[in-house]
Formats: C-alpha cells, structure tokens, sequence
C-alpha cells in the first residue's frame, strides 16, 4: 500500500475521486487550509487557556490543584490542536502538488 497516499482524516469527506469524477484540488487546497488555521486557533486558545489557569492556581490557593489539573488538560489540548494544524499543513502541501501534477506544471493564474 502507498503511505503517502492513506490518510486518516478526522473529518470524513469523500474526494471527487473516489466518487469517479474530477478532483477539485483549488477545493481540497482551501479545505485543507481552512482546517490549519482551525488547528492554530485552538491551539492558541487552549495555551491562553492554560496560562490563565497558570495563573488562577497561584492566585487562588484553596483550589490550587484544580486549576493545575486544568491547566495540564489545557495544556495537553494546545498540543493536540498545534499536532492537527501540522497535519492539515502538509495535507495542504499534498493538495498543493497534487494540483501541479494534475495540471502538467502549467500555471493557471486567476485573477
């Protein structure tokens, strides 16, 4: 089996090929990074997030551990959303060449 070409995708979609018609690459491109920045937003707000609970743990000693119990979950989600942003990343990288490839190297430019 050619690993380059399995991918586990947390969002299920069936590609035009698959179905027997034309791949719309400009699609999966844009899909792919629509979903990057999705991985970075909750990436950065899941570190924002631990930081405040950082933050809550010392300011608030009585429930000290919860707040570094949140802060860890928080933490342990930042790294998981930067890890699917990497991904999309280089799904989007894939989408990118596959489009060259499918195109024979020329460029269409769109204005």
């Amino acid at each position: 089996m050619a690993e380059e070409k399995h991918h586990h995708h947390l969002f299920h979609h069936k590609n035009k090929e698959e179905e027997g018609g034309p791949v719309d690459y400009e699609k999966e491109v844009k899909h792919h990074s629509h979903l990057e920045k999705i991985g970075e937003l909750g990436a950065v707000a899941a570190g924002a997030f631990a930081l405040h609970e950082k933050h809550k743990a010392k300011k608030d000693p009585e429930n000290a551990h919860k707040h570094k119990i949140e802060e860890e979950i928080a933490a342990v989600a930042a790294v998981g959303a930067g890890g699917f942003a990497f991904h999309e990343h280089h799904q989007k990288k894939d989408a990118k060449k596959e489009k060259k490839a499918a195109e024979g190297g020329h460029h269409h430019h769109h204005h």
